[in-house]
């Protein structure tokens, strides 16, 4: 990341600054094609020692992917919207970026407040949102740098199927559940983020698949560390009880 474009993504802090949520930005924690998350200092109102706040990066200088996959199922009540984002104009893509910021704050609020292990949203403005500090003074690590014992693989293997599960059964498939989204805590304990592409299980016509792929990529990371189990087998019971409505 370049200077200019450092300076670019602390600009979209100020409106945090300004609302006395925190007092100053620390470091750059993890950074990315499309958004860059910053350490800040908490303000003591809170009663929080650090923030999280995921700043994604301008539309002008972004490298947006292609979410067709995740945006189908989703519903843009403008129509002026609608059509500007169907047609790709330069309004479309700020209706993008809004549908992907609205929809990683929205779906990490329901399942914060659902019980599900994701870090807590405290607040979204434009493209940025604040949220939960998970860690100490350091980030903690991603679930892909953990070693954990087999006890404690088998442990957390458990804690995100359940995971999965639950975000089911409130209608949400994480849609990209990775060993690079999830925070290892230890003691068998883990927190999942990144939640912009998350789908509605009710409405997207991928859902089915984007269920499948979460509970795979899932299974194979814990396979390394000796437990064994059958995803296809996870993921098709999990479909069968959402359908049935038996979650």
């Amino acid at each position: 990341m370049t200077p200019l474009e450092q300076e670019v993504l602390l600009n979209l802090l100020e409106p945090f600054l300004d609302s006395s949520l925190i007092l100053e930005v620390l470091e750059v924690v993890r950074g990315g094609k499309e958004a860059t998350v910053f350490r800040c200092r908490a303000a003591p109102s809170t009663g929080q020692k650090f923030f999280a706040a995921k700043v994604y990066r301008p539309m002008e200088r972004r490298n947006f992917r292609n979410d067709s996959v995740y945006q189908a199922g989703r519903v843009i009540l403008s129509s002026r919207g609608r059509r500007a984002y169907q047609n790709r104009s330069d309004f479309g893509r700020e209706v993008q970026q809004g549908l992907w910021v609205a929809a990683e704050f929205e779906t990490q609020r329901a399942l914060y407040e659902a019980g599900a292990e994701v870090p807590r949203p405290w607040k979204c403005i434009g493209g940025v949102i604040l949220m939960e500090w998970i860690g100490s003074d350091v980030p903690a690590p991603q679930l892909r740098h953990a070693k954990p014992s087999r006890d404690e693989a088998h442990a957390m293997h458990q804690t995100l199927l359940a995971n999965i599960e639950l975000m089911l059964r409130h209608n949400v498939i994480h849609a990209d559940l990775s060993p690079f989204n999830v925070l290892y805590l230890g003691e068998g304990r883990a927190k999942i983020i990144d939640f912009p592409q998350a789908v509605d299980a009710r409405t997207s016509p991928n859902a089915m698949m984007l269920l499948h792929r979460d509970v795979e990529n899932v299974c194979r990371f814990f396979e390394k560390f000796g437990v064994k189990s059958n995803p296809y087998r996870i993921a098709s019971d999990l479909w069968q009880r959402f359908v049935l409505a038996e979650l």
